[in-house]
């Protein structure tokens, strides 16, 4: 079995074996994928594997009865024990708060996050709210599970309202996949690894 010479600590950190890898827990990974890939079920097996308290940031919000079925059905699906959070619009703020040392945190989702600042239809809080994000990421602590929906390989969309959207998208995943350590492509429930460890 491979030592734990390989696996890099920092101070509050932690390391655990999977398979014959050292796997750091805390830091920052990236989950993407399209709709029904296993995004989210990848993010909540690591969240359960990592042994630690978990808290459950929920961006959506139930805009009509089928978004408030899925919203149920993850409810449903995870441990009664996890802390939720439920924000929105403020994700930064949020993680400023509730991303610590010995924490695991997962946020669900990104893409929904940013619907929802799209359409409050206010330019100056959805360029405060990407900035800020951008400046949070180096203070956060513990382990941060950030999920995103995966929308820019099809076509072009033909209306400008979500060519914006597939735009801010592609942009905020390329900056989060920069400063991630760990960065995952799931498509039909595998987990395809980008950059960093496999999960």
């Amino acid at each position: 079995m491979r030592s734990m010479r390989g696996c890099r600590r920092s101070a509050g950190s932690s390391c655990r074996l999977h398979g014959a890898v050292a796997l750091s827990l805390d830091g920052l990974t990236l989950i993407l994928g399209g709709v029904r890939s296993g995004k989210s079920r990848l993010a909540e097996r690591l969240a359960r594997e990592a042994g630690r308290p978990v808290t459950y940031v929920a961006t959506a919000l139930a805009g009509d009865e089928e978004m408030r079925a899925r919203i149920d059905a993850h409810r449903a699906r995870r441990p009664a024990h996890w802390a939720l959070v439920e924000e929105p619009l403020r994700l930064a703020a949020v993680l400023a708060e509730v991303c610590l040392p010995g924490r695991c945190v997962i946020v669900e989702c990104l893409t929904l996050w940013l619907t929802n600042l799209l359409c409050a239809d206010d330019g100056a809080l959805l360029e405060r709210e990407l900035a800020a994000l951008r400046g949070v990421l180096p203070a956060l602590r513990g382990q941060v599970l950030l999920v995103g929906n995966e929308v820019n390989m099809g076509v072009i969309p033909a209306d400008v309202l979500t060519r914006r959207y597939c735009d801010l998208a592609g942009e905020l995943h390329q900056v989060l996949a920069a400063r991630c350590e760990r960065v995952v492509l799931t498509v039909a429930g595998l987990p395809l690894v980008l950059k960093g460890e496999a999960p």
